[in-house]
């Protein structure tokens, strides 16, 4: 039997595969980074052919890189950027629009219709999501309501939506499946959580029919095979999952209260909640946290809370592309550390709004405490300390309420690669945190799950001896510093949102 898993990850700024083998090392790998438009304040769009065949072009590469032909693939897994909307000509597969991307804004005045009404309770009572831009519903409902005779389109069954799973998926079956895995349609605001069927009272709110919808599959199962065409050979196609429940499942967050990080664009939380949807007892409260499917294998199913942090990674990104104070994200650690402290200067980058547990869509990004002397240093630290203080937001809404929990946080994606991040990380959370030994967890996650659909691993066990830390960072602040500098951020978020209109 083939050894070899390949792992698909589109992301939000990159489109990569990465070949592991049985003992889930990295053997070979391909990126390309993506195109992003803007073309209106608030609007961001995916270009979705440009997205697939980045895809088939990294798969490529990935397989001749490692000197294996396509049948030593034994399955492949895609894992990817979430609640980004895509809609499609069943017939022709192209897509009636460009992709809108799960930072997009455009649907906030629909979303803030619907707060001032009874359903939105109900919306969370079924789905586990808050009303919100975020999520796959009010795009799709944009798209149809936007192009030519969508709505009757999509009721006769012209039209397919999917997120970018589907989408990858038909693509890589050249239109032989539409299909979704359980995690990625949890975060459509479609599915009920209980049951994991599209939800009638859902689709009717959003006027969705049910006919454009892709059939929902468990995170490791049968997804079909790519078209001999693409690679050359019949690969199956055995795990489909949204990123951050393959970077949960990745981080072999295996128990009820393991909890992980991934710091990608933006920052993600999630905490396993075991095999019932989680109630708001079980660490839900009104600050703003989301029940979410975390990832299914076979009939057994795995809940998770999670907070949703939008932008972390992409400070950094805006710091060398918006501003210009830095030629590249590796400088940032050592500029941090040059600063010596913040002096006071607090960086809250809400260039989306403000997630998880502050929910605030129509929130902007502000700096607070500037002087003149305040140098590029200073603002380069306030934005690496902006990506701690907002986990930390999301960490401390998980446990009100519930005994504070001793369990060290799991990180990977970009920013775990930096240690001025990670070890203030540990400072403002008071707790261990244990960087992944293959920081590309999300990958590895879906590359798990693709594996023990096909056998290559038999069990979570087996997955777990697997993982192992490249670093870890013990807290070593004291409680009054870190209480000062965390009031000092509440003190900078509750100016951003006393801003607001």
């Amino acid at each position: 039997m083939p050894d070899h898993v390949l792992a698909i990850d589109q992301g939000t700024t990159s489109t990569r595969a990465i070949l592991f083998d049985s003992y889930a090392n990295s053997v070979s790998s391909a990126q390309v980074e993506l195109n992003q438009y803007f073309p209106q304040r608030g609007w961001v769009e995916h270009d979705p052919v440009e997205i697939a065949e980045a895809v088939v072009n990294v798969v490529r590469q990935a397989i001749s890189r490692a000197q294996i032909a396509p049948e030593d693939v034994a399955a492949i897994g895609i894992t990817n950027q979430r609640e980004t909307t895509l809609v499609w000509e069943r017939d022709t597969g192209r897509p009636v629009a460009n992709a809108i991307v799960w930072q997009d804004r455009r649907t906030s005045e629909i979303c803030s219709d619907i707060r001032k009404t009874e359903h939105s309770e109900n919306i969370r009572k079924i789905t586990g999501l808050l009303v919100d831009p975020y999520f796959s519903a009010t795009k799709l409902m944009w798209i149809l309501n936007t192009i030519p005779n969508g709505q009757l389109r999509a009721e006769n069954g012209e039209l397919c939506f999917g997120t970018i799973d589907s989408w990858l998926l038909w693509n890589l079956t050249s239109g032989g499946l539409h299909a979704t895995d359980s995690s990625n349609a949890s975060r459509t605001m479609l599915l009920n959580l209980h049951d994991l069927q599209w939800d009638r009272e859902m689709l009717r709110l959003f006027n969705v029919p049910e006919n454009m919808l892709p059939e929902v599959k468990p995170s490791a199962g049968d997804f079909g095979v790519t078209d001999k065409s693409i690679f050359g050979a019949e690969i199956p196609i055995t795990a489909m999952a949204g990123d951050q429940h393959a970077a949960l499942y990745g981080q072999v967050c295996f128990k009820n209260g393991d909890l992980k990080c991934t710091y990608g664009t933006g920052a993600f939380v999630l905490a396993n909640r075991g095999s019932s949807v989680p109630s708001r007892s079980s660490g839900l409260n009104e600050a703003g946290l989301l029940a979410t499917l975390g990832y299914t294998v076979g009939s057994k199913k795995t809940y998770a809370i999670e907070g949703s942090v939008f932008v972390t990674g992409a400070t950094v990104q805006w710091l060398r592309d918006g501003l210009g104070v830095i030629s590249n994200a590796s400088e940032t650690g050592n500029m941090a550390q040059s600063a010596g402290s913040n002096e006071g200067v607090y960086f809250v980058p809400a260039f989306v709004g403000l997630g998880a547990p502050h929910w605030r869509p129509d929130a902007t990004g502000m700096i607070t405490g500037l002087t003149r002397g305040t140098d590029r240093n200073h603002i380069v630290r306030a934005a690496l300390e902006s990506t701690a203080y907002q986990v930390k937001d999301v960490v401390d809404s998980m446990e009100a309420g519930r005994h504070r929990s001793t369990q060290s946080l799991k990180a990977d994606g970009g920013q775990s690669d930096n240690p001025f991040v990670m070890q203030f990380q540990a400072d403002i959370l008071d707790r261990v945190v244990e960087v992944a030994g293959v920081t590309e967890t999300t990958a590895l996650g879906v590359a798990f799950l693709a594996g023990r659909s096909v056998g290559l691993w038999q069990s979570e066990k087996e997955i777990a001896s697997l993982w192992k830390a490249s670093a870890v960072y013990e807290p070593v602040m004291s409680e009054s510093e870190r209480m000062s500098l965390y009031s000092g951020w509440l003190e900078a978020v509750r100016q951003v949102e006393t801003s607001i209109l």
